[in-house]
C-alpha cells in the first residue's frame, strides 16, 4: 500500500508540473513615455531647463512618464513629429502648420495668452545710423544693408518679417549680399550686436527677456521696428497618444496646460520660463494666415 501511495503521489506531482508548465504568463507591455519637444529657437541649455520642469509637472498631472527630446533644428522637429518620435511639441506658427498638415488628426491645443497677438522686432546695430521705422516709406532705408533672419522656418524670425518687408516693397534681393539665417533668436541678437549684420529680425519676447537679463549691450543694438500682431507659438499634439493612453488623453493634456497657475510658486516658475502668464485654448483654424503666408513664400507646398 505504501508503494502504491508513493506512486500516486509521484503521478500527481508530475501531472501538476506538466499542467503548470502549460500556463501562459501574461505578457507585461511597458507603456511608452509621452515624448515632448520644441523648436530650438534659443539657447539649448535654456530649453532643457524649462522643459524639464514642465515635464515634471505633466508627469504628476497625467500619471504617465514624460521625457523631453531635443532636436537639432526646426526641420528636425517637424520630421520627428511626422514619424511619431515626438508626441507633444511646442511649435512656432509655421512649423506647427507644417507638422499638422503631415499628420492627419494632429491638433493645436493650447497657446500662451500672448500668442494670439505676437510680434517680431527688427533690431539694428547703432553704428549703422538707421532710424526707427515709423511708416512704410521708412523701410526703404533697409535697402543696401546686411540683414539676418533667425531660422529659415521661424515664424517670428523669418516668415512674418519677410511678409511685412514684402508688404513694404522691400525684397530679399534689396539687401547687401544674401540675407542671413542665424539659426535662432539669440544668435541673431549677437550677430547684430557685433556688427556682423546691420539689421536682424527677432522674436519680441526673447528680445525683451534678454534685455531684462542684461544679456544685450544696448549701447550697440536697439529696436527700430515692431511688427503688427499675428498668431504664433502653440502646443501641437500627435493623435497617436490616443491609442497609447486613451481617447480622452488629448483633453487631459490640454487641461493640464490650462491649469498651470501663477499663484503656485513652482507652476509660476514654469510659466515664467515659457514667457507665459497662462495658457489658453487654441485651434487649428487660428493659423490660417500663417499657412497662407507660408504658401506665398514657398515654405508650405
Amino acid at each position: 500500500m505504501i508503494k502504491i501511495s508513493y506512486g500516486i503521489l509521484l503521478l500527481f506531482s508530475l501531472s501538476f508540473t506538466a499542467c503548470s508548465s502549460n500556463v501562459t504568463e501574461p505578457i507585461k507591455t511597458e507603456i511608452k513615455p509621452l515624448v515632448t519637444g520644441a523648436i530650438p529657437d534659443q539657447n539649448p541649455e535654456k530649453l532643457q531647463r524649462q522643459y524639464s520642469k514642465l515635464n515634471t509637472y505633466l508627469e504628476k498631472e497625467l500619471g504617465v512618464s514624460v521625457i523631453y527630446k531635443p532636436v537639432t533644428d526646426y526641420t528636425a522637429a517637424v520630421t520627428a513629429f511626422k514619424v511619431g518620435d515626438l508626441d507633444l511639441v511646442w511649435f512656432g506658427g509655421l512649423t506647427g502648420v507644417q507638422a499638422r498638415l503631415q499628420v492627419k488628426g494632429a491638433e493645436a491645443i493650447a497657446q500662451r495668452d500672448i500668442d494670439a497677438k505676437f510680434h517680431s522686432v527688427f533690431i539694428a546695430n547703432k553704428n549703422t545710423g538707421l532710424k526707427p521705422i515709423k511708416n512704410t516709406a521708412d523701410f526703404q532705408q533697409l535697402k543696401g544693408r546686411t540683414f539676418t533672419f533667425g531660422s529659415e522656418s521661424s515664424t517670428s524670425g523669418r516668415l512674418m518679417p519677410q511678409y511685412f518687408l514684402q508688404q513694404a516693397r522691400v525684397n530679399l534681393k534689396d539687401f547687401k549680399g544674401e540675407a542671413g539665417f542665424s539659426g535662432d533668436h539669440d544668435k541673431t541678437i549677437k550677430l547684430v550686436e557685433s556688427g556682423s549684420y546691420n539689421v536682424g529680425a527677432v522674436n519680441e519676447k526673447i528680445w525683451l527677456k534678454r534685455v531684462a537679463a542684461k544679456e544685450v549691450d544696448l549701447n550697440k543694438v536697439f529696436v527700430i521696428w515692431r511688427s503688427p500682431a499675428y498668431y504664433d507659438y502653440h502646443w501641437l499634439i500627435n493623435p497617436q497618444v490616443k491609442q497609447r493612453y486613451g481617447a480622452d488623453f488629448v483633453t487631459k493634456v490640454q487641461n493640464a496646460l490650462l491649469k498651470l497657475d501663477p499663484t503656485i510658486p513652482e507652476q509660476k516658475e514654469i510659466l515664467e520660463l515659457l514667457d507665459a502668464n497662462k495658457f489658453v485654448t487654441t485651434q487649428n483654424s487660428n493659423y490660417a494666415q500663417i499657412e497662407q503666408v507660408g504658401r506665398e513664400i514657398g515654405k508650405i507646398k
